[in-house]
Formats: structure tokens, sequence, C-alpha cells
């Protein structure tokens, strides 16, 4: 057996003494520990040798001495002088401060001289003022310090990392160490090592570790860096099926969940233009304009919370869903008293007469509350998302409108079914002159029909609040979606527009992928023209007799 050489075995030696100080950082630099840093460690610090430097890094960090960072960053920054009577001292912001005491003081005559450090001590110091920020109590010297392992190659950092993350409890700061764990273990020359990280990447599916188990992956082991085990070869193999599988699932189910939200939000927008439109028959171009008012309702109640009553601001909401249906409601009983009332059975005049009442109240939002959007701020309980799987995040202002969406079609189609006023609008939609002859008072129906669809786009409007922009223009891009709607699901049938809207909502999100999102919203446009050609009652067919046939 050959002899290793001297130059070999001080190599390996540095090696081993590397490798021996910071796994003591990974042991002991996270458990409470006393000052370490006293007069004798300093003084090996800045006045020994290579090797007295290491050891007195070793002692600072055995004890987990959180002090000692100011000095050992300001060793690294080249900011750590030693006096010949007074030690070491500190240069900071002009002052010369005494490296133990942190008190102010003045050299004693002569110039100090500056404390030099090597390349591998700069390295030693970056990694262990790493691992001691670590344990630091403030999160964001934790994250700073993760972002700082997680730019290290350097697989001896890795037992630091470990018992780091068994002590973490921030979700961000902890996957940073997570994907930190995996650079660094994925190129340790421990085949076990290796393996764990294949395996915990392929727990945590996510881009990132795709991207991780390509990179070891290569083309084949005979590319630089790449994996040359077998066993592991065929573990990274299997792993990358396995993440790429789980986030081709992540994408479907955050497109079909995109869709049900796209969905929820074009059901607000139609559900009032389904009683004016499908069942009144009132081509009320205004529509888009009612769910504008019932937006501003709910930016008026936020300020109102904002300014006079700050500490309820979270549930400013359960004052504004019955202020948005209101203010919309009263805006819509104005328009069928002064405009619509006048026009039944007159379905040009009455699109041409809604059409400019919309520009009057597009007109008059502008001169009240100015041309600008204007902010309309989530709750707090409404901000932030369920994390269902690694890397589909739901976000909970989505999930409260398609809750809120599914709670006013209940309500709607309780009213219409079991109350007074929805057994009135049925008789006057089915057959307004037998209505007439039995005693219903048809205008007094049409006027509360035509306030009841409004106030429900105007609580359309509040959910449109609480993800997009609130201006004068905010109803405009939803008018044409929101007749589309109720003339694919069947004009008068409630079960059929929310079967549209959702249906709408997944086909073009569904789509987008692959053809953008206009070429979609075409695609979905000539496709509603093409079925009411085929089908122009729609999805679900009017019943009962009509005007007409009676």
């Amino acid at each position: 057996m050959r002899r290793a050489s001297p130059g070999e075995r001080g190599g390996r030696q540095r090696v081993l003494e590397r490798r021996g100080a910071l796994a003591l950082v990974a042991v002991l630099a996270f458990s409470p520990g006393a000052r370490a840093l006293d007069r004798a460690t300093l003084d090996k610090l800045t006045l020994g040798d290579a090797a007295e430097k290491q050891e007195a890094l070793r002692s600072v960090l055995a004890a987990a001495d959180l002090e000692a960072a100011p000095v050992l960053r300001a060793l690294l920054e080249g900011n750590v002088y030693v006096d010949d009577s007074k030690g070491a001292l500190l240069f900071e912001d002009g002052r010369w401060l005494d490296a133990l005491s942190r008190k102010i003081t003045r050299p004693s005559g002569e110039e100090p001289s500056k404390v030099s450090i090597n390349n591998r001590m700069r390295r030693s110091l970056e990694r262990a003022l790493a691992a001691l920020d670590l344990a630091a109590p403030a999160a964001k010297d934790r994250l700073a310090a993760a972002r700082a392992l997680q730019g290290s190659a350097d697989e001896e950092v890795l037992p630091a990392v470990e018992l780091a993350l068994q002590r973490e409890t921030d979700p961000q700061i902890k996957e940073l160490l997570q994907a930190t764990h995996a650079v660094l273990a994925l190129a340790s020359p421990d085949r076990a090592r290796r393996l764990a990280a294949v395996d915990q990447l392929q727990r945590t599916p996510s881009t990132r570790s795709k991207l991780l188990l390509l990179q070891r992956l290569g083309h084949g082991p005979q590319d630089a860096g790449a994996e040359t085990d077998p066993g592991v070869r065929a573990a990274l193999t299997h792993a990358l099926e396995s993440v790429d599988a789980s986030l081709k699932l992540a994408d479907l189910v955050g497109l079909v969940f995109g869709g049900l939200s796209l969905g929820s939000i074009l059901l607000l927008a139609a559900l009032g233009l389904a009683i004016t439109f499908g069942l009144m028959g009132v081509i009320n171009m205004a529509h888009g304009e009612l769910l504008m008012i019932g937006a501003y309702a709910t930016w008026l109640v936020q300020s109102f919370f904002r300014h006079h009553l700050p500490g309820a601001f979270s549930w400013y909401l359960l004052a504004a869903v019955p202020a948005a249906f209101a203010a919309a409601a009263l805006v819509g009983l104005l328009l069928e008293v002064l405009v619509v009332r006048t026009l039944y059975g007159r379905p040009l005049e009455t699109l041409l007469a809604t059409w400019g009442a919309s520009l009057l109240l597009i007109q008059l939002v502008r001169s009240l509350y100015g041309a600008q959007n204007v902010e309309v701020a989530n709750p707090s309980w409404m901000s932030g998302g369920l994390i269902v799987m690694s890397g589909l995040v739901l976000p909970y202002n989505r999930l409260a409108i398609l809750l809120f969406a599914l709670l006013v079609v209940l309500g709607m189609w309780l009213l219409i079914t079991c109350t007074r006023l929805g057994l009135l609008v049925r008789a006057v939609t089915q057959n307004r002159a037998m209505a007439a002859g039995l005693g219903v008072d048809t205008p007094r129906v049409d006027m509360l029909a035509f306030a009841l669809g409004a106030g429900v786009a105007g609580l359309g409007g509040c959910a449109l609040s609480q993800v997009g922009n609130v201006g004068p223009e905010l109803g405009q891009g939803y008018i044409v979606d929101s007749f589309m709607v109720v003339v694919l699901g069947g004009v008068g049938q409630l079960a059929g527009t929310v079967t549209a809207a959702m249906g709408l909502g997944e086909v073009n999100k569904l789509l987008e992928p692959t053809a953008g999102a206009v070429m979609a919203k075409i695609v979905v446009l000539v496709f509603v023209i093409l079925f009411i050609q085929r089908r122009p009652q729609g999805l679900f067919a009017p019943r009962g007799r009509t005007t007409e046939e009676g």
C-alpha cells in the first residue's frame, strides 16, 4: 500500500478540521449556551495562527454565542483591529469600540493594526454567521441566513440545515431550508444522503424539485455533475416521473378550480339578469352598471369602517353585502319606474333607453368619485390561501366568492319557489293577462322583480370588488358574458343559469393554456352562437303557458 505524502496528509487534515468545525456548528449551534467570546478566545481569533483562529471559532459556535455575531461580522468585513495595550477593537461609524464590551474607547497612541484573514477563514466566518443566524429569534434574520446558506454548495453545512429544519416553524423559512437541504444532499458523496434527498424531493413535488432532479440526472452518467450510481439514477428517474405526475395533477385541479371560480363570478353577474331578462323579458343594457353600483357601495362601507370602526375592519363585508344589495335595488327600482315601465313590449326602445341610462350612471360615478379605480381591500380572513397539495394554493377570496355564489343561488331559489313574491313573479311571467285578471297588481310585481334583479346584481358587484379593480367601467366587461350565460342556460331557468355559468367558466379556463385567453373567449362565443342556432330555447326549455299561448 502506498504511503500518503506529507502534502496529502496535510490536505486531509485540513478537510477533517473544516468538517469537524461545521459538524460542531450543526450539533451545538442551536442549543442555548453561555457567552464564549472571552478575552482569551478573542485573542486567538485575532492574533492566533490559522489553526488557533479555527479553534476559537469552534468554541464560539459550540456555545451558540449569538452575541459574538457582531464581532465575527466585523472580522469578516475587515473592521477588527488590534491595539498593543487594549487588545481587539472594532471600528464602526467613525468610532473605536472595545470588541467585548462594545463601549467607546480610544487607541493607546500608535495606530492599531488591522486583522487580516485568508479566504479559508472568510468562508468559515460566512458559514458560521449563517449557522448562528439560523437560531436567531427574529424570523427575518433566520430567513436571511437560510438564503445565504442556499447559495453555498458545501455539503458540510448539511447538519446545521437538518437541525434548523427540525426546529423551524415559519413555513417560508422551512421551505427554503428544505430546498437548501435537497441541493446540498444531492451533491453529497454519501449515497444514503443522496437517496434520502431524492425521496424528500419526491415527497415535496414542485417545479424546483423537478429542476433539481433533472439537473442531477443530466443527459447521462458521463455529464459533469450528473449522478453516476445506477441505483441512485433509477431513484432519480422514478422520483422525476412521480413529481411530474403530481405537477400535472396540480395543474389540472388548479384549472378546474379556476373554472369554478370564474363560473361563480359569471353566475353572480348573470343572476340578476336572469330575473330582469329571463323572467321579465327586459333587455337591460344597464345591468353592468348595477354591478358597478354594488362594488362602489362596498367601497363606501369599507371606507366608513376604515375611518370610524378600524377595530372591526375585518368584518366590513357583513355590512357591505346588504348595503350593496340595497343600493343597486334602489337604482334598479328608479330605472324601472322612470325608464323601463313605459317601454314594456318594445325591446328595441328598451335596449336603447337602458343603454343611455348606463352611460348616465357611469358619468355620475365619475363625477362623484373620479375616473380612477378605487381600492377595495380583502378582509384579513380572506387573505392568503389554502394549500391543497404541493404547487396548488386555493385563494381564500376565491373560495369565499364560490361559497357566496352558492348561498345567493340558494336564496334566489327559495325566494322564487317558496315565497308569495316568487309565486306572483312566476304567475306574471307565465301569463300576464290571466294574472292581472285574477287581481294581481302586475306593475307592482314588475317593479319589485326588477328591483330584486338589480339587488342581486349589486351582490355580484360586492363579490367582484374582492377580486379586481373597482372603477366606473367595471360592469362593461360583464354585460356580454351575462347575456350569454342567461341565453345559453335557458330564458327564465335558474338551474340553466347556474349550469351555463359554471360550464362557460370551466371551458374558458381549460382552453386558455392551449388557445390563450382571447382565443378561448372567441371559441366560447362561437360555440354559444352555434348552440343557440340548433337549440334556441337554451339548455333548459321554459315550462308553462306564455301570454301568446293563452
